[in-house]
């Protein structure tokens, strides 16, 4: 089986990139991809066939940023055409599913649709200047057209979680099949308690770490002696770096006990998780979300919004604990500190290991690509 992957970007150490970079590593597959840093994604990548491919000239008259960004990706897939043999294409994050335009046999491994022009859009908007509303309203309804255009097209769908089906669903009328991304659960370990909350995400106006911090904030006024740690890396896109500067640091500062470690190595990442009190988790509606697996994979107990895919992968009370709203995160915070969560944990891990298995993934994955390259 000879597999390409199109994927949008190789920027971050996210959970997105994590399954690219674990099917790419089962095939043995060449990545196309419209922007590579080996330096701030995995370095396994390194080890890979990555090309980059499209031009940026058109997105370089606009400064670096999202609009930017989405010119380029979009257009880099959506006029290329592969020269290379394949049995199938593999597309991952929107928009690199756009390669189906010019090309055949494309499976799309859909993490989520174009949530800034679908159900974050009035959010999107809302962030906007009034004199940038109407160019991003004409923008969004642009890249509609085509996206859904290209998605008529496609192949087969996979969802990454029964929530994001939903949106496949509403957005363009199209069948998917639900398969959860896997958790190398042998990774991760319990290190014990070591008296802090983590919060591990791209810093993001969606992912709201405002929402932990405050949480934190009421915790801290019933015990003493924990931290916040917020892990994730703050992209330059001045959308996001002005959510830092304005809004998250400032509140850190006036809260306390607050750390913002930015970016860390996968190394790293697994020794937080290893020692935190319990793994928060409070984004908008989140897709899938492989954090909250992984802290139960640390035998940690995970404290998330309830909403989005959180819900799908939690047992509330169980395995972790969804909440409606900053104030009963923080009560569950402070039962979390008081009371022996080791039942909880063996309980998360043994979910995880269970349900969420490479093993798993790459049965049901293998026999549907097989399918599409059969029927062509």
């Amino acid at each position: 089986m000879k597999l390409a992957i199109a994927q949008s970007n190789l920027t971050l150490l996210g959970g997105g990139e994590k399954v690219v970079l674990k099917v790419a590593q089962h095939y043995g597959a060449k990545i196309y991809t419209a922007e590579y840093n080996p330096k701030t994604t995995f370095p396994e990548f390194r080890d890979l066939d990555v090309e980059v491919i499209g031009s940026k000239s058109a997105a370089g008259i606009l400064p670096y940023g999202r609009v930017a960004q989405g010119l380029n990706y979009g257009l880099s897939f959506y006029n290329f055409r592969m020269r290379d043999d394949y049995d199938v294409i593999n597309a991952h994050m929107a928009p690199s599913h756009w390669i189906r335009n010019r090309n055949e046999r494309v499976v799309w491994y859909c993490h989520t649709p174009l949530r800034d022009v679908y159900d974050l859009y009035e959010f999107r908007l809302s962030l906007k200047k009034p004199l940038q509303r109407p160019i991003y309203m004409l923008g969004a309804h642009a890249v509609r057209l085509m996206d859904k255009g290209v998605v008529r097209k496609l192949d087969y769908i996979f969802a990454n979680s029964a929530n994001t089906q939903s949106r496949v669903t509403k957005y363009y009328g199209r069948d998917s099949e639900v398969l959860n991304g896997g958790v190398d659960y042998e990774r991760y370990r319990d290190g014990g308690d070591g008296r802090y909350f983590l919060y591990p995400s791209r810093i993001s106006p969606n992912k709201r770490q405002e929402y932990a911090i405050r949480a934190f904030e009421a915790f801290k006024r019933r015990r003493k002696g924990y931290r916040l740690l917020i892990v994730g890396p703050v992209s330059k896109d001045r959308q996001f770096s002005s959510y830092y500067r304005d809004v998250i640091a400032p509140l850190a500062k006036r809260v306390g006990d607050v750390e913002i470690l930015g970016g860390v190595s996968d190394r790293r990442y697994v020794e937080l998780l290893s020692r935190a009190t319990a793994v928060l988790y409070p984004p908008i509606n989140e897709d899938y979300g492989l954090v909250p697996l992984e802290g139960m994979a640390s035998g940690k107990p995970v404290i998330a919004a309830n909403e989005g895919g959180p819900r799908e992968t939690i047992v509330d009370g169980k395995t972790g604990f969804l909440v409606d709203g900053e104030a009963e995160m923080a009560g569950r915070m402070l039962y979390v500190a008081d009371h022996d969560m080791s039942k909880m944990g063996r309980l998360g891990k043994a979910r995880v290991r269970e349900r969420y298995s490479w093993k798993r993934f790459f049965r049901v994955f293998d026999a549907r690509i097989r399918k599409v390259a059969k029927g062509k």
